[in-house]
């Protein structure tokens, strides 16, 4: 699907009462999911994992080569054009990443295991900061969900940490055959929530995907692009409900 600029102008329209009325309270969090509340292992660690699950040796300058390799070659022009929409079904996802793989002199005969590892319930940690967060906002009674562009349900990977039940609703991209930030997938989210869209706070890393919200009458929260290891910044969220 192409996102239209138009459809998303057309996706809020407020009543004059709201217009003039005052800013509703945030009832309703709304998180991005990679890079954002979770993240997933660094390619060495990947890499290790895919060399035990296919018996290939893997020393040090095998490694960094081939983490160089992976670099480069996802910027090849077809690689590149093959990872647009990746995120609209499992199956896009699939090709996208063979299509990358397959140029990687290491990975290449293995890329079903090396597909598979990243698709494994402990591929993708949360950051240290996000429980405390989900906890909070159960705790304070704020409605939680998952507006995420992904190829398959990332429930898989909250319940291997224990944080499935913390969050009310997932919203995935592949559900629904696009990619943010088409309306209809912040619009899901709230209507599954019972939220009302002007109440509601979406998080995320991305200005251009996760900023679309305020298209459908949200408010937006965007954290800074950068790779984090520690805490990804998520306390400031309780900044928003005070």
């Amino acid at each position: 699907m192409i996102y239209n600029l138009f459809d998303s102008v057309a996706a809020y329209r407020p009543t004059e009462a709201e217009q003039a009325g005052p800013v509703p309270p945030v009832e309703a969090v709304l998180f991005d999911f990679s890079n954002t509340i979770f993240k997933l292992i660094d390619v060495p660690t990947w890499l290790r994992r895919v060399a035990d699950a296919t018996g290939r040796p893997l020393d040090a300058e095998v490694l960094e080569k081939t983490a160089e390799q992976l670099y480069e070659t996802y910027r090849i022009p077809e690689v590149a054009a093959a990872q647009i929409g990746r995120d609209e079904s499992a199956a896009q996802h699939r090709t996208a990443l063979f299509a990358w793989f397959e140029r990687v002199d290491y990975l290449q005969g293995v890329e079903e295991a090396a597909y598979g590892l990243i698709a494994a319930p402990d591929a993708w940690v949360p950051y240290p900061d996000t429980e405390p967060l989900l906890r909070e906002l159960r705790r304070r009674g704020i409605k939680t969900g998952i507006v995420s562009d992904f190829p398959w349900d990332v429930g898989v990977h909250m319940a291997h940490f224990g944080l499935e039940d913390l969050v009310d609703v997932r919203v995935v991209s592949y559900q629904y055959g696009t990619e943010k930030p088409d309306p209809v997938l912040f619009r899901a989210a709230c209507e599954q929530l019972g939220a009302d869209p002007r109440a509601t706070l979406m998080v995320g890393d991305n200005p251009v995907k996760d900023g679309g919200a305020a298209a459908s009458g949200l408010r937006a929260y965007i954290l800074p692009g950068e790779p984090r290891t520690g805490e990804r910044g998520l306390a400031h969220v309780l900044g928003f409900l005070d």
